[in-house]
């Protein structure tokens, strides 16, 4: 058997064996040690009498297997992370007992140890297939069961799960001595909790440990009453405190929301979000409780765009409540139509619901600019993907999926009408409540409402690879109005399909009182083939600049006529709306990358903009943008000088931003990331910021920001491991190691990357979270003289990595150990070479290594074209 990496196939020849109703009885020790906890399912099925199947189960020792009555021996039966179960009856049983394994990998049921307070905290994390990491089970999206879940945990633990408590008991026992801490020889209780309804086990959750813990309410729509909570670890209590209410907020304003667009009211019998450390994800959309990265409990200050963030990921986990736990998809390939249906209502959720107003804005700026960059690479899949097993899974939930997908959905939303789309999503998931649906189940219903065919749509956008550009072409007569207004659309080599689009163009020019850029006029027209005719333009007076997909109502490339580019690059400060710089900028940046736009002239033009931008997420990718251009597209005779003008700039714009801002903040942050050895006055900045030489008013050194400067101090060797090890004496938590371990790695020496690419590789110790922050501070000190060393090494270290670590360590040490500042041309040759020799390694691992590899390809080619102006 193939073991952990569960085929498609295998799948389906399961589904045609496993029958319902499926009903599962979990009952899992905590009090055993802190390595291993106990694990015993037992599982009720039907099944085609006769046939074979298997439960998935990772586990350090199976103690027991009966099926119907008869003792299996465990040696025999389970191997390779399966148990096989045969000579199946139409009705069954089987009882699993096992010894599982505690993770500090976030996957499975993960354990911290807060080292502020020696409090342990347990997560579970299960998608895609990590249910099996706790619990024997059929481990695949359509074998949706009923669940009932008891847990044995230290009487002084909080213990949560999908449904509510049931009852909650003492018992005689005791917790075990061992790595238990302060709950060694602890009584306990068992937390027994109430039946689920039918779902799917990836969704199925266990949170326990001494979090705190608030509590509210809401009227549902349906006439329900849902309880609802908010959890965290006690060190963040406090902090936590002041943002629970705004929380609950949200959240209400998110179920009142989805229940009016849908017409579903919320499903489910409560729902709680817990705050939890060490997080692989953003979050998980656990039924009815959600669990949430704990670096959203704000101890320091933030950015706009962070907090935004926020609200955008709770209004997503939310909108996952209808689309992928109420109704889900049959299997991975359909992932899209959980996540991207989350990102795209999430962003409308957002921007309709809550003071974001501008969350289309951060979409274009934020998610749009991931999308195009994975759509760019050979590695872009349709965003209906073909999943051949779990390990394709894996490396989908990407740009494409998440982005690309909800940008697509909202395309679709004007191809349709709103009122028309949101018709057929209140029908998909009446139809289809508590059961499994695929992409074809979802047109069908849209079909109905919109009376549109959408199959060639689907088959153009859902089910096809790449992106489309779309440049204007302008014929003026000699009065200075419009002759002819043509959109050209083009297709890339490799994915030569034209698609039809629904967008807007907008017209824009100086407004005479304000001197601010305003739209002046808006066409809103079909695109369809190479060559449309924007007929409405005809006999208008031309305008300063011409913005094709004003309003970001599709998805696409833009290429801008050569007077709407340079007036965009002059005056990109001077428009008055969030979204159409937001549309115009990323349109930059895109040309940039590709080599068609100097690197410089985008760097000035970002420059004067960050001047008067006020919208978050967009002034944050921005700042990434110029640290990319700076550090890898400049020609290398001027990257010096450009890193240096840069830098200065930024102090300068921080300087003479408000006291106090989000902008200020983002600009001396951004600062802090240009450091060079023997650069005095960057030393005596950081050094200053820290000791209170250097102040800008309103600027508060709190504990994040001070770790930002002694991260920036380690890089240019201005603090050593000594004296990274007094701050992390002065207040260690969980945090604030992760925060030291990254501080030591991106010291600017030799030595300091020889640790780190060690301690990354081999010390298994280490959470997930300290592994990437090592990994980070390794690769991100901005030295190609540091990172030469390790590019032959990095891919010979590649197939270690992939056949010694999970999933998702293996993810994390293969993209964050590359080393980017090496000499692109050396890793383009040994990128090249290795993709040659590997041609049979598994895809999920060649997607990773080319997106590494085509990034370099990618410098290589832009630095050529600058090092040619």
């Amino acid at each position: 058997m193939p073991g952990s990496n569960l085929t498609r196939i295998e799948a389906e020849e399961r589904k045609a064996v496993v029958e319902a109703p499926i009903h599962y009885h979990v009952d899992l020790d905590l009090t055993v040690g802190g390595k291993t906890f106990g694990s015993t399912s037992r599982i009720s099925f039907g099944a085609r009498s006769g046939a074979s199947t298997f439960l998935d189960l990772i586990a350090d020792d199976v103690e027991s297997v009966e099926l119907n009555g008869v003792v299996l021996d465990p040696s025999k039966v389970f191997v390779d992370n399966r148990i096989e179960l045969t000579d199946l009856k139409e009705n069954n049983e089987v009882t699993v007992k096992a010894l599982c394994r505690y993770s500090n990998t976030g996957e499975g049921l993960h354990r911290s140890v807060d080292p502020s307070d020696g409090n342990i905290y347990l997560y579970s994390q299960f998608e895609v297939p990590d249910a099996r990491r706790v619990y024997a089970v059929f481990d695949q999206p359509d074998l949706k069961a009923i669940f009932d879940f008891e847990v044995l945990a230290p009487e002084s633990w909080i213990v949560a799960s999908n449904m509510p408590v049931h009852q909650v008991e003492a018992t005689d026992r005791v917790t075990l001595d061992g790595t238990m801490g302060d709950h060694a020889n602890e009584g306990t209780k068992r937390w027994v909790f109430e039946s689920t309804p039918v779902m799917s086990s990836y969704l199925t959750a266990i949170c326990a440990g001494p979090y705190a813990e608030w509590h509210t309410e809401y009227s549902n729509e349906d006439g329900r009453v849902v309880p609802m909570a908010m959890y965290c670890r006690q060190a963040l209590a406090k902090a936590f405190e002041k943002d629970v209410d705004y929380l609950f907020d949200i959240t209400k304003k998110g179920f009142a929301f989805y229940a009016k667009t849908w017409g579903v009211p919320y499903p489910y019998a409560k729902y709680d979000q817990i705050y939890v450390p060490e997080y692989n994800a953003g979050a998980m959309e656990n039924i009815g409780m959600v669990t949430i990265r704990d670096q959203y409990v704000f101890e320091s200050k933030v950015t706009d765009a962070y907090a935004e963030r926020r609200v955008v990921t709770v209004l997503h986990e939310l909108a996952h409540m209808w689309f992928g736990d109420y109704v889900t998809m049959k299997w991975w390939n359909d992932l899209w139509l959980n996540e991207s249906f989350a990102e795209f209502t999430s962003t409308l959720a957002t921007a309709e619901a809550t003071e974001w107003k501008d969350a289309w804005a951060t979409f274009s700026s934020g998610e749009k600019s991931w999308a195009l960059r994975q759509d760019q690479l050979s590695t872009t899949h349709p965003i209906v993907a073909p999943i051949n097993d779990l390990n394709d899974t894996y490396v989908n939930f990407d740009g494409i999926t998440y982005a690309k997908g909800a940008s697509v959905l909202k395309q679709l939303v004007f191809y349709v009408g709103r009122e028309r789309f949101f018709e057929g999503i209140n029908s998909y998931l009446n139809k289809h409540a508590y059961s499994n649906a695929t992409l074809s189940d979802l047109l069908d219903e849209l079909e109905i409402t919109s009376g549109r065919d959408l199959k060639a749509w689907s088959a153009q956008w859902l089910e096809q690879s790449g992106i489309n550009t779309i440049t204007t072409e302008v014929e003026e007569n000699e009065d200075g109005t419009i002759k002819r207004l043509a959109l050209r659309q083009t297709a890339p080599a490799e994915h030569p399909v034209l698609r039809a689009h629904r967008l807007a163009v907008g017209f824009y020019n100086e407004d005479p009182q304000t001197g601010r850029i305003v739209r002046t006029d808006r066409f809103e027209l079909d695109v369809d083939g190479e060559l449309t005719i924007v007929e409405e333009a005809a006999g208008k007076t031309r305008p300063a600049l011409i913005l094709v997909n004003d309003d970001d109502l599709t998805y696409t490339k833009l290429r801008f006529d050569d007077k709407s580019l340079k007036f965009a690059a002059d005056n990109l400060y001077r428009f008055d709306d969030a979204l159409a710089r937001s549309v115009i900028w990323l349109a930059f940046w895109d040309m940039t990358r590709d080599g068609e736009l100097p690197a410089k002239q985008f760097i000035e033009t970002s420059l004067a903009a960050l001047a008067t931008e006020r919208e978050s997420t967009t002034f944050r990718y921005a700042l990434a943008q110029i640290s990319t251009t700076a550090w890898h597209y400049t020609a290398e005779a001027d990257r010096a000088d450009v890193v240096r003008h840069v830098a200065a700039e930024l102090f300068k714009l921080a300087n003479a931003a408000q006291a106090g801002s989000d902008e200020q903040f983002q600009l001396i942050t951004a600062y802090l990331g240009y450091g060079e050895p023997g650069d005095e006055a960057f030393a005596a900045n950081a050094k200053g910021l820290l000791d209170g030489s250097v102040s800008l008013e309103g600027l508060e050194i709190d504990n994040n920001f001070r770790w930002t400067v002694i991260n920036a101090l380690s890089t240019v060797n201005e603090i050593d491991q000594a004296g990274i090890d007094a701050e992390l004496a002065k207040r260690e938590t969980t945090e604030n190691r992760e925060f030291a371990f990254g501080a030591r790695a991106v010291a600017g020496t030799a030595e300091a990357k020889a640790w780190a690419w060690d301690e990354a590789l081999h010390n298994d110790a280490l959470t997930n979270m300290q592994l990437e922050a090592v990994a980070r501070g390794f690769a991100s000190t901005p030295r190609a003289d540091l990172a030469e060393p390790y590019a032959e090494k990095y891919f010979e270290t590649v197939d270690w990595i992939w056949g010694n670590k999970t999933f998702h360590m293996a993810e994390a040490l293969l993209e964050g150990l590359y080393p980017a500042y090496a000499d692109p041309a050396k890793l383009v040759e040994l990128g090249d070479a290795w993709l040659a020799s590997h041609e049979d390694a598994d895809n999920a691992l060649k997607r990773i290594i080319r997106g590494n590899v085509e990034s370099s390809h990618r410098t290589l080619k832009v630095r050529r074209y600058n090092e040619s102006l």
